[in-house]
């Protein structure tokens, strides 16, 4: 779930997300009314997860532009191990930490950081990245290289990218092939799989 970075949230008109499968299924977690926050779609988060199906149970999930969090918590609903959620906006990030508090058990983090800025910082490798992020930003190209030379991947791990339409996909790391490719009107959303190198 990606957000601009202009502008702060505000406590007022809070909207939600719903999850739509797993352990918390149905339950509607509040978001705050942010100005570029983009929740993904109830259709498109559907089709992702069908994607990820048999790859969710026990993995490590890192989602780098969290905005509302709508991806980190279906992943921590269907049986991720761990989820951490960057989210550069203070106020939203306090929502998410609300929200993570909600659901018992839960294990996650939510780090108030610039997303660029923590991977930069020591790695951890992650199966599953969810990238989100501002529309005409152009943040995916740095993300992507960060991601795959600083050791934030585990060997075979999953990408999930979500972007604005345009003429060419951004440059993205060679080894990273691409399993499924969907648009949704403006929206075009992939998922990868890294292959190791040597």
């Amino acid at each position: 779930m990606a957000k601009a970075k202009t502008g702060g949230a505000t406590a007022s008109g809070p909207g939600q997300i719903r999850l739509i499968g797993g352990q918390w299924r149905g339950r509607k977690l509040p978001v705050l009314n942010s100005e570029g926050l983009r929740p993904t779609s109830d259709r498109v988060k559907e089709t992702l997860f069908n994607w990820l199906m048999f790859d969710i149970r026990g993995c490590r999930c890192l989602d780098l532009f969290a905005g509302s969090g709508s991806l980190g918590f279906e992943a921590l609903s269907r049986g991720a191990a761990e989820v951490v959620l960057v989210e550069q906006d203070a106020k939203v990030a306090q929502q998410l930490r609300r929200n993570l508090a909600s659901l018992p058990g839960a294990r996650g983090e939510v780090v108030n950081a610039d997303a660029l800025d923590y991977l930069q910082t020591p790695a951890t490798p992650f199966d599953l990245v969810f990238l989100d992020p501002p529309f005409h930003r152009e943040l995916l190209p740095a993300a992507c290289r960060w991601l795959e030379q600083a050791g934030w991947l585990s060997d075979a791990a999953k990408i999930y990218i979500e972007r604005e339409q345009g003429p060419a996909s951004p440059p993205l790391p060679a080894n990273w092939r691409l399993l499924k490719d969907k648009q949704a009107g403006q929206v075009c959303y992939q998922l990868y799989q890294r292959e190791h190198v040597e």
